[in-house]
């Protein structure tokens, strides 16, 4: 994202970073009121920090310009930690209220339909509940564009009619109400009961709905003992320091990679994986450690490190899932039904599987087929054959298939008197093109929408790596149709990820 305004100011969100990395402590904001400025030259807008590593699906990768530690340094150098201010924001507030940089935020052009804004509440260390808005679009050069709009500090209750109304505010203020076509959300009940309120598209969180069943599929499963254990394994090692310097003393001895073990944290995504994963990696050195202290822990059996192998080949797919359909730089709604395909093709039992692992397959396959059906499947549909690369549909059964392609056919034939009296509104009057149009031999809507969808059907799908967007870039004006449907449906994030 470009530009992020904090509160009542409008600042890049570079400039900030470039000022909280040159502060000793966030003590020193408040202080240094006086300044109307950064020490740092501002940055060119395009150069702020990427959000995170995405996973591109293999299209394409972006970094930083700042490393974790340059932008942690208020942190880590002198700052009294009980002496920083509880609330994060409200520091980032104060350095954006002393930057007075007439940099307005970059917002749509007037011609561009917002497809969709992302929101999300939650609640900071001090209990101060926040609201973050975001809007992704595809621009006329058919690149993909996301923007925070707002971070606002709530005071009312997270219900259904206080939300609603929350976002209704934000929309008139940057006047996005008529371009708005979907809104994406979490799928806690209010937000789902807010977004009914309106007349929007509502587009549920993916990454959430997966991990939640990861999460309900590993609550009544064969993992849990030895979860449980890793867990106070890990937790021994990581709360003292000196069995950490055991830990690394012991990888030191048997030639391993020093790195710490990694606590799993409920409410993190993909932390129990990392937990397996390094523990798992380390089960000598864990051994070996707890072989030389006296301990009460119950440390996992033969068996027990078997099943943490097994649960980490189980959740791989899932972690990449979660992260490949989290990005923001690029179509990530068209990747939905695929991503869910390929997830239960690789939860599908085998001969070769125990029972509990026939178990958690088959409990998570369900509680996602659940949760698949209260997704907006209509429009993921649409997304999906509107991309090059997953037009052929066979993340579909094959008797949904032509159903997809003859409700495109039916929106195209809605988007032609649409396109059509647009046009009439600058050309000759409405009576004279009325008698045109009976006296010519020209085809009738239907027989010019049906040879459309297929000169699309049969364009090459693309390769995986290869950028939707391109391709739509140098086709659109052989499917200029179509064209105008993919700006509005491959604009939608497939999770709210970019938002939080």
């Amino acid at each position: 994202m470009e530009r992020l305004p904090f509160f009542a100011e409008e600042v890049p969100l570079a400039d900030v970073l470039c000022l909280l990395a040159e502060e000793d402590s966030f003590q020193e904001l408040g202080a240094s009121a006086e300044k109307t400025g950064p020490v740092m030259a501002p940055l060119t807008p395009g150069t702020a920090p990427s959000r995170s590593a995405e996973r591109v699906r293999r299209r394409s990768s972006s970094s930083s310009s700042y490393s974790e530690e340059e932008v942690a340094t208020p942190v880590d150098k002198g700052a009294d930690p009980l002496a920083v201010k509880e609330d994060f924001f409200a520091a980032i507030s104060a350095a954006a209220r002393r930057l007075r940089i007439p940099m307005p935020l970059p917002t749509p052009e007037e011609g561009d339909d917002l497809s969709e804004a992302a929101r999300d509440h939650w609640t900071s260390v001090s209990n101060n509940k926040y609201l973050g808005v975001t809007a992704h679009f595809i621009s006329d050069t058919w690149e993909l564009k996301s923007f925070a709009l707002t971070i606002l500090k709530t005071e009312e209750r997270h219900f259904a009619e206080a939300c609603k109304e929350q976002f209704l505010s934000v929309a008139r203020k940057w006047d996005i109400e008529g371009k708005t076509t979907t809104i994406g959300t979490d799928s806690a009940r209010n937000m789902v009961a807010a977004i009914r309120l309106t007349r929007y598209e509502h587009m549920k969180c993916v990454a959430h709905m997966v991990q939640r069943s990861v999460t309900e599929s590993l609550a009544d499963s064969g993992f849990v003992n030895a979860l449980a254990k890793a867990c106070k394994v890990v937790g021994h090692f990581k709360h003292s320091p000196a069995n950490a310097a055991e830990i690394q003393a012991q990888q030191v001895s048997l030639g391993k990679k020093q790195e710490p073990l990694i606590q799993d944290v409920p409410t993190r995504w993909n932390s129990k994986l990392e937990m397996v994963k390094r523990v798992s990696r380390n089960k000598e050195v864990v051994i070996a450690a707890l072989d030389n202290q006296e301990h009460k822990l119950v440390s996992p059996i033969a068996a027990e490190w078997d099943k943490l192998q097994r649960l980490e080949t189980l959740l791989e797919p899932c972690r990449y899932v979660t992260e490949l359909l989290g990005g923001e730089a690029y179509v990530s709604c068209s990747v939905v039904l695929p991503s869910l395909c390929h997830l239960r093709l690789k939860m599908e039992a085998c001969d070769e599987d125990p029972a509990y692992v026939v178990r958690f397959k088959t409990k998570f396959k369900e509680d996602l087929a659940s949760r698949q059906e209260q997704l907006n499947n209509a429009w993921l549909q649409i997304a999906t054959v509107l991309d090059p690369c997953f037009k052929d549909l066979k993340c579909l059964p094959k008797t949904d298939r032509e159903e997809v392609w003859t409700t495109l056919e039916g929106m195209l034939q809605q988007e032609s008197p649409r396109r059509s009296s647009q046009t009439h509104d600058d050309g000759p009057p409405r009576k004279k093109i009325s008698l045109l149009q009976m006296g010519s031999d020209s085809e009738s809507e239907d027989e010019e929408v049906q040879p459309a969808i297929q000169r699309y059907r049969a364009e090459p799908t693309i390769k995986l790596e290869d950028c939707p967007l391109r391709w739509w870039a140098s086709h659109s004006g052989a499917h200029e149709k179509l064209a105008s449907l993919a700006h509005k449906y491959l604009a939608t994030p497939a999770t709210t990820v970019p938002c939080e």
